[in-house]
Order: structure tokens, then C-alpha cells, then sequence
């Protein structure tokens, strides 16, 4: 199973792969992962590409081969459809991060063509408010954590309860309680 999680800088994409990544190694699945960063710190794109049951291939996804993207951010979203492959599901969170310009009034960030772009034009499109969601758990900062708690849902190789224990791995135990609530009200919203 392949997996491209897009968003941009300090929204935990990292974490998540990370997360992704150690929950197939827990399991005895192969695993390769790898992130192209960028502009991180200046909320810029981020991709990270995770590859599960991968042995023979690379660490990057190829255009055309993802089974699920998951999006923190539309836009990123949009920017990253060319990796989904032909019936592929993605998971989007409807919180936009405002690029600089489109925040000064320099061009536009048409967030409800986004959304209905991407609901209309992909059949496994699910939108998410996980930012709501997120907040309800206690911080904004637990979106990454939401997302991957309705990513549970998409059948992945592994328990849920392996993938947050790894996700919690990677935080101070002083914010295990908060993102324990989101991942499993993302689990939730999303729950078939």
C-alpha cells in the first residue's frame, strides 16, 4: 500500500509518516518512507511518500501509483492528485493554511472550488474538518494526529491501536492524553 501525506510546514506531516513507518515495522511489514521538505519551516509543501509491503522499489511513490493520499491541507491536496492512482481514495482536511500572498490580497485561495473540485472530480474523496476536530481534542496541533485516526478507516495493513501507540512514541507524554482524543475522534468521524 502506498501513501503520499501532503500539508505544509508545522502541520506533523513528519510525525505521521514516522508514525505510518514505525507501526508497519512493529507489525513485520516492509516499509519504506521517504519526505521532500522544501520550504518547510516558512509553511511550505510538504510530501512525504510511505510505501508499505514495499521490498523490490524505491522509497518515492510514482505518479499514477498512490492508494491513498492524505491531505492536511486542499490545496496541497490538488497538488499533489498527480500521484493518486486511477480509483485511489484520499482523505483531505478542509482547514486551509492561507499562503502569504492570498492572505495580503495578492491572488486568491478558493477554498470551496478546492473542495468541490476534489469531491466532484475523485469518487474516493472524503473531506474531513479535522481542524474542528482537532480543536475539540484540545489543540489545534492534533489535526496530523485526526487525520491519521480516520486514516484507520481506509484499510490499512494494521491495527489502529498500533498506529496511535507509535504516534505517541514520537510526543512528550505530556501530550499523549490530547492526541490519544483526536486520533480517535478522527476514527470516529470517518468509522464505517
Amino acid at each position: 500500500m502506498d501513501i503520499l501525506i501532503a500539508g505544509v510546514g508545522g502541520q506533523g506531516i513528519i510525525l505521521a509518516s514516522r508514525a505510518l513507518g514505525a507501526a508497519a515495522v512493529t507489525t513485520g511489514l516492509p516499509v519504506r518512507t521517504a519526505e521532500t521538505i522544501g520550504m518547510a519551516q516558512r509553511e511550505g509543501s510538504v510530501v512525504s511518500h510511505v510505501r508499505l509491503g514495499v521490498q523490490e522499489a524505491g522509497p518515492l511513490i510514482p505518479y499514477g501509483a498512490a492508494d491513498i493520499l492524505l491531505a492536511l491541507e486542499p490545496a496541497e491536496a490538488c497538488r499533489n492528485l498527480k500521484y493518486l492512482r486511477p480509483g485511489g481514495k484520499a482523505l483531505v482536511s478542509t482547514a486551509a493554511v492561507i499562503p502569504v500572498l492570498a492572505a495580503l490580497g495578492s491572488s486568491p485561495y478558493p477554498l470551496e472550488d478546492i473542495l468541490a473540485y476534489l469531491q466532484n472530480n475523485l469518487p474516493g474523496c472524503r473531506c474531513l474538518d479535522a481542524l474542528t476536530l482537532a480543536r475539540e481534542a484540545g489543540n489545534p496541533r492534533t489535526l496530523n494526529l485526526v487525520m491519521l485516526g480516520a486514516l484507520v478507516n481506509f484499510g490499512l495493513p494494521f491495527p489502529a491501536d498500533v498506529l496511535l501507540a507509535e504516534a505517541l512514541k514520537l510526543l512528550p507524554a505530556s501530550v499523549h492524553e490530547m492526541n490519544r482524543r483526536a486520533f480517535e475522534l478522527g476514527r470516529r468521524a470517518l468509522e464505517v
